[in-house]
């Protein structure tokens, strides 16, 4: 289930898995490490991470972000986790600057999936959210042929014999839900795909684990960015089994009547929430009740 404490009667559960997973650790240490080094100018190409008291963070150690390559002058420039098309960093790599690629790997595996679908000769569908980063960066990789698709109604017309050949991959925070209805809505037409999932093991594991903990609870505190799409999914997920499921970004969002005759309360953080952002959700949370 996950560390458990008690305060005042009202039980207070942490999900076994919750908060910031590799990829943004990962990405996180990079820039780090680039800020503390460099003498000139550190840039991330978007927001590193859909987590904005972060990216507040980063701007005040001088970390700042740049929403295209031809803003930046000089310096180094980082390649958020989501990723990029291969000629945005050639691109960079042309104007001199010095790249740091902070691409989550399993985002490099999707992109990787994507591209060899494609040379392959089908047509490569994205279950993901159009327009989000990630999906756009893995969408370059096949051509920028990719469809993307979040649910099965957004799937192309059946009859169309250029769709018979299809491919899959996954937005790595995307539900394994989402995954089966659209590939079982293509078998029901009469087509098996071949599915490459790359729906990342860090983002299954917080989505179980969140489902199974809010199934358990009377209220349910989903903890990370509104912008970010993994944080959101959790959220949907834990309010199909706790209608008292709260998204919050901020310890300062939590108010004192979610939790008026409750006796548990459990919490979750998507990947892009670091581990001090939950303990002073947590903290407040004891001093409230």
């Amino acid at each position: 289930m996950g560390k458990s404490g008690y305060n005042g009667g009202m039980k207070i559960i942490r999900s076994r898995y919750a908060g910031a997973c590799y990829g943004v650790e990962r990405a996180l240490s990079l820039v780090d490490e680039a800020a503390r080094t460099s003498s000139g100018a550190v840039h991330t190409l978007g927001p590193l991470i859909h987590n904005p008291q972060v990216v507040s963070e980063l701007r005040d150690r001088g970390v700042l972000v740049a929403n295209s390559v031809e803003d930046v002058a000089k310096g180094i420039l980082v390649i958020r986790s989501h990723g990029v098309a291969p000629e945005v960093i050639e691109q960079a790599t042309a104007q001199e600057l010095q790249v740091v690629d902070a691409t989550c790997p399993h985002v490099k595996k999707a992109q990787a999936a994507a591209k060899k679908l494609w040379e392959q000769g089908y047509q490569v569908l994205i279950v993901g959210e159009l327009g989000h980063p990630e999906v756009e960066s893995i969408r370059a990789y096949a051509g920028n042929q990719a469809l993307v698709v979040q649910e099965p109604s957004d799937l192309p017309d059946s009859a169309d014999a250029a769709y018979e050949k299809i491919g899959i991959v996954v937005q790595t925070t995307q539900s394994e839900a989402a995954l089966r209805a659209v590939i079982e809505a293509l078998e029901q037409r009469g087509v098996t795909p071949v599915v490459h999932n790359t729906i990342c093991f860090a983002t299954r594991q917080r989505q179980e684990a969140a489902s199974e903990l809010a199934r358990e609870v009377d209220v349910m505190l989903v903890v990370g960015g509104r912008n970010s799409s993994n944080t959101t999914r959790l959220a949907q997920l834990c309010l199909q089994v706790c209608p008292r499921t709260y998204h919050i970004e901020r310890a300062c969002e939590l108010e004192p009547a979610w939790f008026d005759g409750a006796h548990s309360v459990g919490i979750t953080a998507g990947a892009s929430t670091p581990e001090e952002q939950i303990i002073l959700v947590e903290k407040v949370l004891e001093d409230l009740l």
